[in-house]
């Protein structure tokens, strides 16, 4: 008896595991998409696992639900993955698999674009920083030394995702290749090679391609279904697709926009729920299928915020704040876009079904004022320097984020104009130990004039990566640093010392209770105590330029130029009890005081 009750379980627990990897089927038909046979309208939502702590990848899918999406989008970020050549990352809060997964648990399927390129307002458009050291590597094209970084990458992609298609019992309904690669080229070519390197890493379901609607025609490969990106007039989106896919569906608007991204000393970019949710509907009600971009942008921390940059328009890096006005807010919040949208949704859903209830908003608090027991120079935290000639980049330092301190000697006793040409991207400069200027790439500020002391003169340049250009023909001179050469009264300047601080850590660093040089940037070290955990944001406003930690956690960037003057920080990343705080200040080292506040800053620009 006991043997036939343990074989009846085991046949039911080989039944269920059967269950959950049964092959599905994702297909086109003429003008709308087929799931297992049946039409299937996807209405997705973008969301990045980097940009939210693992731990609440939960309540943001549950939040998608409830506004009624049956689909997240995300991209895969190559930097994230491979920070150096060869050495893989899928741990963590870079757990693709277990992104998706988390999808799969909560009933959603997922639309992944794992292309090399992934633009995003991301540091590099997501290529990691080391391509710059390939000589003659150039992305984006069918360069060897390029097609064989993206090809081992793409296959320990594969290997973390390939299993987990639809077509294999997974949740992936699609997986796009390249990115909008229409706005950079037109090379067939070298898309074919995207397409069989995807199929070579497992790929082997439904793939396709997205460009903006003016790019579809060349940067669609023939046979793979062409998604158009920012339009939203039903008859403008058919017309294209048929255009470049033998005159039928479906049809997909791989990205729509409800709103757009800011950068560091601009306005807040809003658009009202009502200016978009008409659109919805009438994108719905003709059957489309759409990802919102974004849907919940987070926070783009660990100094991963990209930056634009053309021949027209000056650099401009992206804040770390990538709340993007979306439905669901920074810190995962409904948000009245959220509720006029769920509105419309709810009137295009299948027969019978009903939306589950928004759950309730995440508990806000307001941690009490941090107290600072310990700080420390810049100039005393200086690692073993590296020499040259002329001054390194960041790349030729094997150094992908963060600052390096260029140090020189040279005569003093004379009046002059330091010129560093094509400085990456702002540089605070010292004569002797003491601040005597700011450069700055934003406003093509590169030089100043001088009065050095007699005697000789040590001159630093603390160069910091301020985001490397993640958009246009600009990604292929993308290095960081003093990138040319620096002169003084027009004699270029030798002899060059670089200290690398990446800051890719801040446990190990040391601090006392000195108190240094006021116009020295310096690290501060301080605790709070708190008795429970919930959301929360550090109010920046009486700081000036610099980066901050909780708990180890690098929370992103922070500049007074606005217009993020909060920093948000998760419950998920708190602790009841002490939680340490570290600040790198660079603009004013004796500032002291750091508060919390219960809501954020986004639109406030000095």
């Amino acid at each position: 008896m006991i043997r036939t009750v343990l074989f009846a379980v085991l046949c039911i627990c080989i039944l269920q595991v059967a269950a959950q990897k049964a092959p599905g089927k994702f297909e086109l038909g003429d003008s709308v998409f087929l799931l297992n046979g049946q039409p299937f309208q996807m209405i997705s939502g973008e969301m990045h696992y980097p940009r939210i702590p693992r731990a609440a990848w939960k309540q943001r899918m549950q939040m998608a639900k409830a506004m009624g999406l049956n689909t997240i989008g995300t991209y895969v970020f190559w930097n994230a993955h491979e920070p150096q050549k060869g050495k893989y990352d899928f741990s963590g809060n870079n757990d693709i698999a277990a992104f998706v997964k988390a999808a799969s648990d909560e009933g959603l399927y997922v639309i992944l674009r794992p292309s090399p390129y992934v633009c995003a307002e991301w540091e590099f458009g997501g290529y990691p920083y080391w391509l710059q050291n390939e000589e003659g590597l150039v992305v984006r094209s069918k360069e060897p030394k390029y097609l064989q970084a993206y090809r081992n990458y793409i296959m320990a992609v594969g290997k973390q995702l390939a299993p987990l298609q639809i077509n294999h019992g997974g949740n992936i309904l699609m997986v796009q290749i390249e990115n909008e690669y229409g706005s950079y080229g037109s090379d067939k070519e070298y898309l074919d090679i995207n397409r069989k390197m995807f199929i070579e890493a497992g790929f082997d379901g439904l793939l396709y391609t997205c460009d903006p609607a003016n790019d579809v025609a060349k940067g669609h490969l023939p046979g793979l279904l062409p998604a158009v990106n920012g339009i939203d007039k039903p008859s403008q989106v058919k017309k294209i697709v048929q255009e470049n896919f033998n005159g039928k569906g479906p049809y997909y608007i791989a990205e729509w926009y409800p709103a757009w991204f800011d950068w560091w000393g601009t306005k807040h970019h809003t658009v009202p729920a009502e200016k978009y949710a008409p659109a919805l509907e009438t994108v719905l009600a003709n059957g489309i299928s759409i990802n919102m971009y974004m849907f919940h942008g987070g926070t783009t921390r660990d100094f991963m915020n990209g930056a634009n940059y053309n021949d027209r328009n000056p650099y401009e890096p992206q804040i770390s704040s990538y709340d993007y006005d979306a439905p669901l807010d920074e810190a995962g919040n409904a948000t009245d876009k959220f509720l006029k949208f769920r509105e419309v949704i709810s009137k295009h859903l299948p027969s019978g079904q009903v939306l589950p209830p928004v759950p309730a908003a995440k508990p806000l608090i307001a941690i009490p004022a941090v107290n600072f027991e310990s700080v420390t120079s810049v100039f005393d935290l200086l690692p073993a320097p590296k020499t040259s000639l002329k001054p390194l980049t960041f790349e030729k330092l094997n150094q992908a984020y963060g600052f390096v301190l260029y140090r020189t000697t040279l005569p003093g006793g004379k009046k002059g104009k330091l010129q560093v040409t094509d400085i990456r991207d702002y540089g605070i400069v010292f004569v002797n130990g003491k601040r005597v200027g700011i450069l700055d790439r934003r406003t093509k500020k590169d030089n100043l004039e001088l009065d050095l002391p007699a005697g000789n003169v040590t001159l630093d340049i603390l160069v910091e990566n301020l985001g490397r250009i993640n958009f246009g023909p600009y990604l292929l001179k993308n290095t960081k640093g003093i990138t040319e050469k620096v002169s003084f009264g027009g004699t270029e300047l030798t002899g060059w010392q670089m200290f690398s601080l990446p800051f890719s850590r801040v446990d190990n660093i040391k601090t006392s209770k000195s108190t240094p040089a006021t116009d020295v940037p310096v690290v501060r070290k301080g605790s709070f105590t708190i008795n429970k955990t919930g959301d929360t944001y550090l109010d920046m406003r009486e700081w000036g330029k610099g980066v901050v930690w909780v708990n180890g956690h690098n929370l992103g960037r922070y500049w007074e130029v606005g217009p993020q003057q909060t920093v948000y920080l998760p419950a998920e990343w708190l602790k009841t009890g002490k939680n340490e705080v570290v600040v790198f200040e660079l603009l004013k080292p004796s500032q002291t005081v750091l508060t919390g506040i219960e809501k954020p800053i986004l639109d406030m620009v000095k």
